[in-house]
């Protein structure tokens, strides 16, 4: 624990009293979830198997925190809200992490400080990151208790600004910025990642999308061979290799697909039609009533001449007072409705941005500020891991509760930043949490749920 000097904050008076707080609570944390991120770990092991993907190349001669004590440490104070390594220093000491890292909270040794953190980050190789993305797919595969039926693939990138001569900072003219653009991909139904991939800041092509891709799925149906796979993805994902590898390898497809001249001239007949019924509709609309936007839907054959056969076209379009608006998506689904291809199980994919949001914005996996990209991936990797903990928190622990749904900044800060007094005896360690806590309920439902699923 801090030997600094304290410094008291002093606060307004209370019946003529003095109110001040100090820093020296001592063996007290603001981090108690930390036992139910620990419960998660040992049910999935997503750490451990990230550790065994790992060749540890230090002498072991002169080591004092193992690579599971490491990641363990750095992926729990990330789920936590603490994401930067440097926060290692001020919570080496901390009794829930310590508990977390299967250490004494009081009489154990302390954790590892920024510095090691810092040496990890960057020892680190291609292969060891190879053999982690297979981890992480290895847990995603290990959360399902039986082979499902089918499962969607949900793929898109995210920018990730850098600063400084990164490598693979590249300017990109979109986002108007240098930046990464890793690509994540999750199941679209359940939100389980299954991986993610730091790349330059440039739109991936269709050959780097299919180089991908081609792992990805031959990994997945090697552990089930008879899953039905299906790709979900925006207009850029839309390529010619794309639509190929998935008719190759039987793998069905809606794609957002960018309009041109040709796809407005087949979809002119729907948009004579839909804007005959707006104006309609405006004639008929009673004096200041809202503006009801007209939508119809069509579906055509469409051959770009970099294609290599017809691809089956959905087409929606939306007549209002602010004008028209047309979009399409390209799919290899042939009997379903266009209505239903397009609202169903295209516009569906926008839960896609939640996940991304829980990993980027409350996960804050864009701290990729290492010189070199194989730091940068191992960090991106210690955040999907962190992701992995909460989403299964979420799934099985706060099953058949309001809180399923919830994002990570909300299950972090009602649930997971909890402050507790730590009490260790010789036979017994005791995590007081605070009397007033008005979540006991949900607590006892996450462990006993916890306990039932990973027995």
């Amino acid at each position: 624990m801090s030997t600094e000097p304290q410094i008291p904050l002093d606060f307004a008076p209370i019946s003529g009293k003095r109110v001040e707080a100090t820093f020296d609570g001592g063996n007290v944390t603001s981090d108690a979830g930390v036992l139910f991120l620990r419960a998660v770990e040992k049910g999935t092991g997503v750490i451990r198997g990230l550790v065994a993907a790992i060749q540890d190349r230090r002498d072991q001669r002169y080591v004092d925190h193992s690579l599971e004590d490491l990641l363990r440490q750095r992926v729990f104070q990330i789920a936590q809200g603490y994401e930067d390594g440097i926060d290692c220093n001020d919570l080496r000491g901390d009794p829930a992490f310590k508990v977390g890292c299967e250490r004494a909270p009081l009489s154990g040794e302390d954790l590892a400080s920024q510095p090691t953190m810092s040496r990890l980050e960057n020892s680190v190789s291609r292969s060891d990151l190879y053999r982690m993305a297979q981890a992480l797919a290895d847990s995603f595969i290990a959360s399902y208790t039986t082979p499902p039926e089918a499962i969607i693939l949900d793929i898109d990138d995210t920018d990730d600004p850098t600063h400084g001569a990164q490598q693979g900072s590249l300017f990109n003219g979109y986002y108007g910025e240098y930046c990464f653009l890793p690509l994540h991909l999750y199941e679209g139904q359940s939100g389980k990642l299954i991986t993610t991939i730091l790349r330059p800041g440039v739109r991936p092509s269709g050959a780097e999308v299919v180089m991908i891709l081609k792992r990805v799925v031959a990994y997945l149906r090697q552990a089930w061979p008879s899953v039905a796979i299906f790709l979900r993805g925006d207009s850029h994902f839309s390529a010619p290799e794309v639509h190929e590898f998935c008719d190759a390898e039987k793998v069905e497809f809606v794609l957002g697909q960018g309009g041109n001249a040709v796809l407005k001239r087949k979809a002119a007949e729907r948009l004579a039609q839909a804007q005959a019924l707006h104006r309609t509709a405006q004639a008929e609309r009673p004096a200041g009533a809202p503006d009801e936007t007209t939508r119809l839907f069509t579906s055509f054959f469409y051959q770009a001449d970099t294609w290599e056969k017809p691809q089956r076209v959905i087409c929606k379009v939306e007549v209002s007072d602010q004008g028209d608006n047309l979009r399409f998506v390209v799919t290899s689904l042939q009997s379903s409705q266009p209505s239903f291809i397009y609202k169903t199980i295209y516009c569906a994919r926008g839960r896609m941005e939640n996940y991304i949001k829980d990993h980027k914005t409350f996960l804050l996996s864009d701290r990729t500020s290492c010189h070199s990209w194989e730091a940068n991936q191992f960090r991106l990797f210690l955040h999907s891991a962190a992701y992995v903990l909460l989403q299964t928190l979420e799934e099985i622990g706060l099953a058949h509760t309001h809180w399923v749904q919830v994002q990570f900044n909300t299950l972090q800060r009602r649930l997971l930043k909890v402050g507790a007094r730590v009490n260790e005896l010789k036979t017994k360690i005791t995590f007081h949490l605070p009397t007033s806590f008005p979540l006991k309920e949900i607590f006892r439902k996450i462990l006993f749920q916890l306990n039932t699923a990973y027995p």
